[in-house]
């Protein structure tokens, strides 16, 4: 057994330990107990004693087993080799443990985060006698045919650097000596591809940059009604079977990030069991290769030991941030916070604290908030720039926004994509409710979105919200007095956001043409919409039956729009315009005669 004896266990509480006889151990250790060699981490020391949480299966263990210290902290391993790798929630790869176990993971087994053996053609970018700094990229790796691993300095160095010596391009292991670089104070530091890093401490960065750029999913509810900026905090709350993990499948598939973490946090295991078949075999649209060349994956499932749950969260961000470092753009999908805030109020009952609301503890928002605020736009150390921007599933029971989970996330989250049961069972996919989402990036990603709109989007959005907005006080009304008691103006504002609903907002995530819809796309189905209801209205003022206009063959092409044009055909809806300009005109001319 590596390490030092720092203590034996006194006291088994589930995977939650007391131990006695505590030397030189500290707060937030990891360690090994038993000879077993089972993970666990130190959360409390007191004087000659310690709490211990483990991360495996805690049957099996007594007290006397001697408490092994390993003097660091629980880290992730940084290398090239996570991408399109699968690991559990404290960062073992899980096809390597089952080569050593079989299909059950057994005790204290171990495997490193990435092959160690498997040698890497590194190119260097620098040079003997080059001066830089930590988070300086020294060379790349080709880790994927679609992302290049740039191997940089790690963040702890400090001090001006200058390279005292580098390897020649060719083939290393990640523990290779790449490079030796020599700080001002004569501290020489070796450089290789691997690095380690504690999960729960964000890594750092030379400043925020401002958020200007959308995160484009393909999704139209989102992407024009409430948009995500990369960087940003969103969180997708509903009930069960509201289509969370669907909605978060589709954006990672569809979405513009470069790298996607996915974190299976407590789901059910056949859930989890379908993100594992199904990633590898989608075909990421933009490149044409499998979506699993720019995706780590992380699955922790609710049977899973409720500690390496707790923790999964910071192992995908940590991963998140290292790849925002070289520069990318990264989507974290945790699915979902609310079996990882589960394992937090399992844990803090072992440990007999204070239960605040609902049992949750009382460090709950703090917890939320230090995850939450790993996201960002940043300018990176190595002078470039980079972002995370996470997504989080919220699982409310019975749907309940008011409870502390979903009330806690939206103190510190700055969009609000609320499922709405009624569209989930009405079959309206993403179920996504344009009454209780909001999204606090909009005025960010105004001039983006203008940019590739001719400054109409913001115009348009604007108009469209203030038609639902109007249809939800006239479906009031309709429901006292019934739709004949309003006139043909106030019941065509019912017809317009009905055909919104129907040909804009709803997706159909099995059709080829419609499961992802282009950024132009979208401002001229947008665009095409509102332009029927300006002229629906004028017609209406000539005197034209509200009938009449519902029964133009146009209106019923507009309807199918969303499967009838490609996103490389968007010049049809253009031709759909004209018709639709040309057969109001008709009737309008009818009537005023």
């Amino acid at each position: 057994m590596q390490g030092r004896i720092v203590g034996k266990v006194k006291r088994v509480n589930g995977p939650v330990l007391t131990a006695s006889g505590i030397t030189d151990a500290q707060m937030m250790e990891l360690v090994h107990v038993s000879d077993l060699g089972i993970v666990g981490e130190i959360v409390k020391l007191r004087e000659g004693e310690a709490t211990i949480q483990v991360y495996e299966d805690a049957t099996g263990i007594k007290p006397g087993d001697n408490i092994y210290g390993s003097g660091m902290s629980l880290s992730a391993e940084l290398a090239p080799g996570l991408i399109g790798n699968i690991y559990d929630g404290i960062q073992r790869p899980l096809e390597e443990l089952k080569k050593l176990s079989g299909d059950f993971i057994g005790k204290g087994i171990a495997a490193s985060a990435v092959d160690h053996d498997k040698l890497w053609h590194f190119v260097p970018s620098v040079s003997v006698g080059d001066k830089l700094h930590k988070g300086s990229i020294i060379g790349s790796v080709q880790e994927t045919e679609r992302v290049v691993h740039r191997v940089m300095i790690p963040p702890t160095v400090e001090g001006e650097l200058v390279v005292s010596s580098i390897v020649a391009e060719g083939d290393y292991r990640v523990r290779d000596e790449l490079a030796l670089v020599i700080s001002d104070k004569g501290k020489k530091t070796s450089v290789s591809m691997l690095q380690y890093w504690p999960i729960r401490r964000p890594r750092p960065v030379a400043d925020h940059a401002d958020l200007r750029e959308p995160l484009v999913t393909g999704l139209r509810v989102i992407d024009t009604l409430f948009p995500l900026s990369k960087g940003g905090t969103v969180a997708i709350p509903g009930g069960f079977g509201t289509g969370k993990t669907m909605t978060q499948h589709a954006i990672a598939q569809w979405c513009d990030a470069d790298i996607i973490v996915y974190i299976g946090c407590g789901e059910r295991g056949n859930e989890m069991t379908d993100v594992l078949r199904e990633f590898p075999h989608l075909t990421d649209p933009r490149t044409g290769l499998s979506l699993m060349q720019r995706t780590i994956l992380i699955a922790n499932t609710s049977n899973m030991p409720v500690s390496a749950r707790e923790a999964s969260i910071y192992t995908g961000v940590t991963m998140a941030e290292y790849y925002r470092d070289m520069g990318y753009n990264v989507a974290i999908m945790a699915d979902s916070t609310s079996r990882w805030a589960e394992a937090l109020r399992e844990l803090s009952g072992r440990m007999e604290e204070m239960p605040a609301e609902e049992g949750f503890p009382a460090y709950l928002p703090t917890r939320i908030a230090q995850f939450y605020e790993r996201a960002g736009h940043m300018k990176t150390l190595g002078g470039g720039e980079g972002s995370v921007s996470i997504i989080g599933a919220v699982s409310p029971q019975g749907g309940d926004f008011s409870e502390p989970v979903t009330s806690h996330t939206k103190r510190f989250v700055r969009a609000f994509w609320g499922l709405d049961r009624a569209l989930a069972s009405a079959r309206h996919y993403p179920a996504i409710s344009w009454l209780e989402s909001y999204s606090e990036y909009t005025d960010e990603v105004k001039d983006w979105w203008n940019g590739q709109s001719q400054n109409s989007w913001s115009a348009n959005r604007q108009k469209i919200m203030e038609l639902l907005q109007k249809e939800v006080r006239l479906q009031q009304i309709v429901k006292l007095v019934g739709p004949d008691a309003l006139p043909d103006s106030q019941n065509f504002i019912l017809e317009v956001c009905s055909l919104f609903k129907t040909a804009f907002l709803q997706q159909n995530a099995f059709d080829e043409i419609d499961r992802y819809c282009s950024i132009e796309k979208q401002t001229k189905m947008l665009s095409i919409i509102l332009r029927y209801y300006e002229l629906g209205l004028e017609a209406i003022q000539k005197g034209v039956p509200l009938v009449k206009i519902r029964r133009l063959q146009v209106v019923q092409d507009i309807t199918k729009m969303r499967f009838s044009v490609s996103n490389d055909h968007v010049d049809d809806i253009d031709k759909l315009e004209l018709k639709l300009e040309r057969s109001m005109m008709q009737l309008g001319s009818i009537y005023e005669q």
